[in-house]
């Protein structure tokens, strides 16, 4: 399993709260909505920061996860029509693409 995880920032002149709003409500559905996403995703997760009193304030307004099977599938995902032309164009709208964040890795179970 190859793991995704975007660490993103929102736009200039947005909310902490439209911005949760738009993640979770606009770009979310959008992005399961696409015949791709359920024949190459494996998991789509979207986060945000809580209060968490001892911990510093967070770095980052959200986290997506986005687990695959194989590159294949994440090339696969990433070259489809419906992503270039439906779900990426909207990421824009929420996301400072410039402060976007990413780790990949592969998941080794310790416990």
């Amino acid at each position: 399993m190859i793991k995704f995880a975007f660490m993103i920032n929102r736009i200039d002149g947005m909310t902490f709260e439209e911005f949760v709003e738009h993640h979770r409500n606009r770009h979310a559905p959008l992005f399961t909505s696409i015949p791709e996403a359920r024949q190459y995703v494996k998991k789509y997760t979207v986060s945000h920061p809580v209060p968490a009193e001892g911990y510093p304030s967070p770095a980052y307004d959200g986290l997506t996860e986005i687990w695959f099977e194989s590159w294949a599938d994440h090339d696969a995902f990433f070259a489809s029509k419906n992503y270039k032309e439906l779900v990426n164009p909207d990421e824009s709208r929420f996301i400072d693409m410039n402060s976007v964040a990413v780790m990949v890795t592969e998941e080794r179970v310790v416990v």
